[in-house]
């Protein structure tokens, strides 16, 4: 902005011009250089904020797969029952033998048992250390678990096995602790792997054999 004051000088009146600039303030940025800090400091202000970046979750552990109720073995295969004892299976039925190596027998195929319903049978032997029981399931091709259950209601889950294809039968073992009378009143129970109770063969006095 311009102003003018008169002044004399040897007495002529002399109109001098005057700049006078605007004060501005010490240090201020001016210009160009004053839009360029503008710019700095609108894009800075603008500028969105770094997100600190969250640790990568670590995965769940897959849960191990349940065991299978039935363990599949093939026709003839030899399974150590313990104590001695040898179990296998063929397509005629259920065989084993015993420490003394006499084989037994017990046929699927000859009549004495019904497949059209589900059952349970029961052999056992054994002597004052303890006594190996076995047996056929059948009629069924969702068995799940089997039960010894002695006079005090003491239980004992058996083993299971079958051959491939999901038969409608198979082989159970397992052993107790010598009883008084060589293994009797043990009753065997038969489920299906929801628990459903399929088949029962009460518990009954018999002298320890072969069955």
């Amino acid at each position: 902005m311009k102003k003018y004051w008169p002044a004399a000088v040897g007495g002529v009146a002399v109109v001098a011009a005057v700049a006078i600039a605007a004060p501005s303030a010490v240090g201020a940025p001016t210009g160009t250089r004053a839009a360029a800090e503008t710019r700095t400091a609108t894009t800075a202000a603008t500028a969105p904020q770094a997100t600190a970046k969250a640790p990568a979750a670590t995965p769940a552990a897959a849960p191990a797969p349940a065991k299978a109720p039935v363990r599949t073995v093939r026709p003839g295969q030899r399974v150590d029952a313990g104590r001695g004892f040898t179990v296998w299976l063929t397509r005629e039925g259920k065989h084993w033998t015993g420490p003394d190596g006499y084989e037994n027998f017990r046929s699927v195929v000859d009549g004495n048992i019904d497949r059209s319903e589900p059952g349970v049978s029961h052999q056992s032997e054994g002597d004052a250390t303890g006594v190996f029981h076995s047996g056929l399931y059948y009629g069924t091709r969702k068995a799940g678990r089997v039960e010894l259950t002695d006079a005090e209601g003491h239980r004992t889950v058996a083993t299971l096995v079958a051959l491939p294809g999901r038969p409608d039968w198979g082989v159970w073992y397992a052993h107790t602790p010598a009883a008084g009378n060589g293994g009797g009143s043990l009753g065997v129970t038969l489920y299906d792997r929801a628990g459903r109770l399929l088949a029962e063969l009460p518990a009954f006095d018999f002298p320890t054999g072969r069955g």
